[in-house]
């Protein structure tokens, strides 16, 4: 399924904003993939995990629920949206909190859409932290976003605006001892040729080679005891 990072005006195709990736467009219309809520209460009842994500899990959630099924005999339960920022996935995790309660492992793979507003994504990880509190594991799968359909100036503010969202994330973790960082970013620079053969627009991943890596390092993140 092709699925959008995020839906922008014609300025924000263009670049521009105040960071230079452009400005975030309206989502609530944007393709979404939600469990059904016996769905939750069954991953919650088996201690399964909870995931929170945008568009590249709604592209890549039933892959990963089938691996982490076969990997550890653990359900999935799913809150993916695309083009959503990480406000949005944080709502959606206090809302589950409120109504489900938590089991001890939530995943949140969001923030690609918020390269076009950065400064605003520290105050959400801790949110989320706060949340999911001390005694429950939060893993974050961090952030590559260089669009190829955009100019380059604008592939540059990408880059740098991806870079200063994980800066985000590895403060957190000095704070935070039970937030562990899926290190997506890192395993496609450490070999460049991954930014081409494993990302389809710079941003999702390639299916399946592309999915099946960035699935396999979440399970192998969510499963280590």
């Amino acid at each position: 399924m092709a699925v959008p990072l995020a839906t922008t005006t014609e300025a924000a195709a263009a670049g521009g904003g105040p960071y230079g990736s452009g400005v975030l467009g309206p989502w609530s219309d944007k393709t979404k993939a939600i469990s059904t809520a016996a769905q939750i209460q069954r991953t919650r009842d088996t201690n399964g995990v909870f995931m929170f994500g945008d568009s590249i899990s709604v592209q890549d959630g039933k892959s990963l629920a089938i691996r982490l099924l076969n990997r550890d005999n653990s359900q999935l339960a799913v809150h993916n949206w695309a083009s959503r920022p990480t406000v949005g996935a944080v709502d959606a995790l206090q809302q589950w909190a409120s109504t489900y309660g938590l089991p001890r492992r939530i995943l949140m793979a969001s923030g690609s859409n918020d390269i076009f507003d950065p400064p605003k994504f520290a105050a959400q990880v801790d949110r989320a932290i706060s949340i999911v509190g001390p005694n429950r594991t939060l893993f974050w799968v961090n952030l590559q976003v260089v669009r190829t359909s955009v100019p380059a100036t604008t592939q540059l503010a990408d880059q740098r605006n991806s870079s200063w969202l994980n800066m985000q994330l590895y403060d957190a973790q000095e704070k935070h001892p039970n937030l562990r960082i899926i290190r997506w970013a890192e395993w496609l620079w450490v070999k460049p040729y991954r930014l081409v053969n494993y990302l389809r627009d710079g941003v999702h991943p390639t299916v399946p080679l592309g999915q099946d890596a960035r699935n396999e390092l979440i399970v192998q993140s969510l499963v280590q005891r």
